[in-house]
């Protein structure tokens, strides 16, 4: 008989990712056939893993759920189910809105979904994941939810208090993917330097990363998801003694202005952060620093969106993501301040914020013209074998590309190994080098 086809269809942030991954593992082991593309959408079972962090990413979701509904209304799809961030806390309101719908789930309800197909959750499947990336990277989720409180944020209302993954744990999962042929591991979690305080009554990162870094096989650790309040700074002494561990940090500061940042309930002032940035940098000389800024937040004067723009010029971060702010229910700023920044106003003030990080990182990546460095790949695309120097995490950062004609091999060959590129020149968003010999 014929396996059924189940399509995983997964939304938003790599969490999501890592979750739709231990699904897939669950499903495939109860007997479906699993499919991850959206594109080719093609079972007669579809779930769909969604977000709910900001406005854009729920519509997003729904706009793929109403997709999958006319999949179902027109016969091609017998089943659709949906789980995630927008369900679980949305639950009873987009149950009367989507009838369609066979069944709702919230971001920790797998085993009920596995129940309604008729299986079991198995907790000692091993492994216990369906890794969905390139085979030779993987994200590793350390925690799950987030004790901080920050102003704009909805992510505690939706995944709860932190919870830390045992380590022991953590580190047989990585053991695990470097049987499957894994060698980079980006480690994700809401707040990775939280990690351990409520297992071990401690920060354990810096520990937690040291201990994977010395498991044979592992060739990159990338951190992602920071915080800079009560940041565990023994951390930077391991990534700067462990050439496996890369030199980037993904830290969000959202602001740099005292009062928006107070009105953020970030917890840090405007000078603790230029001391945040510049103990980095001194500490790890070479570190790559992604960050996270917003603008628009209720109170933000002119003023204050001017000292955001001279912490950037000074800053002169590596990578810098930016986002308007918008308003989700429940959170302090919706339900203490008024929305009181026009949209036309917090549109202006991130065109301006993001121009400004276009001409840094301009600069920056002219700065790497001449340089060798040490390259992976991940796949060919047109007439370039594309791939990433240790600064540059997947689908978020920078890019190197190198043309297929002269290549010392098959390019395919070439795909999830690692080597050293001489960058010939440079643009906004891409580097473009060439293979040096391995003599």
């Amino acid at each position: 008989m014929k396996p059924v086809t189940i399509d995983i269809i997964t939304m938003g942030c790599s969490k999501n990712l890592v979750d739709s991954e231990r699904l897939m593992a669950q499903l495939q082991h109860a007997g479906y056939r699993v499919n991850h593309d959206p594109i080719l959408a093609r079972g007669s079972i579809c779930v769909v893993n969604t977000c709910g962090f900001i406005g854009d990413a729920k519509q997003e979701s729904i706009n793929m759920i109403l997709e999958q509904g006319q999949r179902k209304a027109e016969g091609r799809l017998k089943r659709l189910y949906v789980m995630g961030c927008l369900s679980q806390r949305y639950l009873e309101e987009l149950k009367e809105e989507l009838p369609e719908v066979d069944g709702w789930y919230g971001k920790f309800d797998w085993p009920q979904l596995l129940a309604d197909l008729g299986h079991a959750w198995d907790d000692a499947l091993t492994p216990g994941r369906t890794v969905t990336t390139p085979k030779h990277y993987a994200y590793v989720k350390i925690s799950e939810g987030c004790d901080r409180r920050c102003s704009y944020c909805a992510i505690p209302l939706i995944t709860g208090k932190h919870v830390s993954r045992p380590m022991e744990e953590i580190l047989d999962e990585v053991r695990q993917l470097v049987a499957q042929g894994v060698k980079e591991f980006q480690v994700i979690a809401q707040e990775l330097t939280y990690y351990g305080i409520d297992l071990y009554h401690r920060r354990a990162i810096a520990e937690l990363i040291d201990k994977m870094a010395e498991i044979e096989g592992v060739e990159w650790i990338r951190l992602h998801y920071g915080y800079p309040t009560d940041f565990p700074w023994e951390l930077l002494e391991v990534m700067g003694r462990h050439a496996n561990v890369c030199k980037y940090l993904d830290i969000a500061l959202q602001h740099v202005s005292t009062p928006v940042l107070t009105a953020m309930r970030r917890r840090i002032t405007k000078e603790e952060t230029y001391a945040f940035v510049e103990r980095l940098r001194k500490e790890l000389p070479g570190l790559c620093i992604r960050t996270t800024l917003m603008v628009g937040h209720p109170g933000e004067t002119e003023e204050a969106f001017e000292e955001l723009m001279e912490f950037v010029k000074w800053a002169r971060f590596e990578h810098m993501g930016a986002f308007a702010y918008s308003e989700e229910e429940g959170t302090h700023s919706a339900t203490a301040y008024n929305d009181d920044i026009p949209e036309e106003v917090k549109q202006t003030r991130l065109s301006r914020l993001m121009r400004l990080q276009q001409r840094i990182s301009s600069e920056i990546q002219e700065e790497q013209v001449g340089k060798t460095m040490k390259v992976i790949f991940d796949r060919i695309e047109g007439d370039y074998l594309v791939g990433r120097t240790e600064f540059d995490s997947p689908e978020v950062d920078p890019e190197v590309l190198v043309p297929l004609k002269g290549l010392p091999t098959e390019p395919e060959t070439m795909i999830g190994t690692f080597h050293n590129v001489k960058i010939t020149s440079a643009e906004y968003f891409d580097l473009y080098g060439e293979v040096k010999s391995e003599k």
